[in-house]
């Protein structure tokens, strides 16, 4: 009853057809599904790495425009603290330079109004309004910062420099004859 020829709806083993898995079973398939979750993950955890870094990027200028308002204010605050000064330094004035304390009176006025227009600003607006004043007086903006580092300079090369000053100080410790310490 074995014969070599297989029956109709049976396979033999001249007919086997070979072993097919799934596609879904397949290693390479199953290689990029995990490659496509893999890249999808860190797809995602870039974008939420994005999103806590603006977060705290937000917070840090939000604390950082706090606190420079904060100077802002304290920068008016020691302004009014001058200007009181000032007006008793006047009131001192009165009796033998009349006409000295009524200019100390104005520029305690002019540093109030400063003072005063100060307080009720944020940084961005101080900002904003440096910006455009650069921008209506481009040539004063240059002239003052031109100024200011010829003043910085004048500064730097009237101060000694630190080598020269340590080395005035180690040759004191030696004698006349080079080698010879005399202690500290």
């Amino acid at each position: 009853m074995n014969s070599q020829h297989p029956r109709p709806g049976s396979s033999g083993p001249s007919s086997t057809p070979s072993y097919n898995p799934p596609a879904s079973q397949d290693p390479r398939t199953r290689a990029g599904e995990a490659a496509s979750k893999i890249a999808d993950t860190a797809r995602e955890a870039g974008d939420q790495a994005k999103q806590a870094a603006s977060s705290l990027v937000s917070d840090a200028t939000k604390q950082a425009k706090g606190f420079l308002n904060m100077q802002v204010t304290a920068g008016a605050d020691m302004v009014g603290h001058a200007v009181e000064s000032a007006r008793i330094a006047a009131d001192n004035l009165d009796q033998g330079a009349p006409q000295l304390a009524g200019l100390v009176r104005s520029a305690a006025d002019r540093a109030e109004e400063f003072s005063q227009d100060l307080r009720g600003r944020t940084v961005e607006d101080l900002i904003s309004t440096a910006s455009n004043f650069t921008r209506k007086q481009p040539a004063l903006v240059f002239g003052l910062a031109s100024l200011a580092g010829f003043l910085a300079f004048r500064i730097f090369k009237s101060a000694p420099p630190e080598h020269h000053a340590e080395h005035e100080r180690g040759s004191e410790r030696f004698g006349p004859r080079a080698g010879q310490f005399h202690g500290a």
